[in-house]
């Protein structure tokens, strides 16, 4: 990471700062979003900023940029950073008000905008066929109401996949009055007698742009899948689990609280989605050209 954005301007990163009393380092109030790019291309950049814009909306804060404007800075984001294959993370804070007060200030201050890159490592899905899989704990989701909003507020998050971490796990699989709703920093999928089945969407989870992308594609190519309830139950009798993000893209999940899911290795439900998935990714991005 050579360059970040700050409110107007790129710049290194030891050089931008940001008042003490800005409302996202006071009370976490602000939104975030975090959008890869492959081949310098912005990869489903409008559903990225469409949930921007939500997240926005559902706490209050006005949107500072236009979508042309804030494609203009990705872009250039990702050009100051070299290109290739980056993700990059988006800030948006309330601002800094002259005081500290649980209530918003009035009149409205200027909302705080920063933005950096970060590399993206090489996903399980590039490589079905040897991907090796990753482990998963379940937990109790002692996260807030709105999970819907991808807020800045990530402490309960940091402590479950914390926990994962230290129980040698890539991540914790949360649960909530006996249902799934989803990872610490994923949604999950499950594969039951064949079908796909996702947790719909709600309050209690982030509606995860690869999640969607997924469940899209599986259509598209005529795989079963449904949007529903998973219950614990089916959870640790599933054949296949896998986890979804931006940056990470589809995991499959072979370990669960020290038990195999399945036959303990990626399964073939998996490799199946995972290669539609890159298969998607590399003619939306140009990398079929390289």
């Amino acid at each position: 990471m050579t360059q970040v954005y700050l409110n107007g301007n790129f710049m290194a990163p030891d050089q931008a700062r940001i008042s003490p009393l800005d409302r996202g380092f006071l009370f976490a109030d602000g939104v975030y979003e975090v959008i890869p790019a492959y081949n310098g291309v912005l990869f489903r950049f409008d559903e990225h900023l469409q949930r921007l814009e939500r997240s926005l909306a559902e706490i209050g804060i006005h949107n500072p940029h236009d979508p042309a404007q804030w494609r203009s800075l990705c872009d250039s984001l990702v050009a100051h950073n070299g290109g290739g294959n980056l993700s990059v993370y988006l800030q948006i804070t309330r601002g800094a008000a002259q005081k500290r007060d649980h209530a918003f200030p009035v009149p409205p201050v200027t909302p705080t905008v920063f933005m950096m890159t970060s590399p993206v490592a090489v996903p399980a899905a590039d490589s079905p066929d040897t991907a090796q899989g990753s482990l998963a704990i379940t937990l109790d989701d002692i996260r807030w109401a709105r999970c819907d909003i991808k807020s800045i507020s990530l402490l309960p998050n940091s402590l479950l996949r914390q926990q994962a971490v230290e129980a040698g796990a890539a991540e914790a699989i949360l649960l909530r009055d006996g249902f799934v709703t989803e990872g610490s920093a994923s949604n999950v999928f499950i594969v039951r007698n064949g079908t796909i089945f996702t947790p719909p969407k709600c309050h209690a989870i982030l509606g995860g742009i690869t999640r969607d992308l997924v469940v899209e594609l599986c259509v598209a190519e005529g795989l079963p899948v449904a949007e529903q309830e998973i219950s614990e139950s089916q959870l640790r009798q599933a054949e296949e689990i896998w986890v979804t993000s931006s940056t990470r893209e589809i995991v499959p999940i072979i370990q669960l609280n020290n038990s195999p899911v399945g036959s303990g290795q990626p399964g073939p439900v998996w490799k199946t989605v995972a290669r539609h998935y890159v298969n998607f990714k590399r003619r939306l991005c140009g990398l079929d050209q390289e």
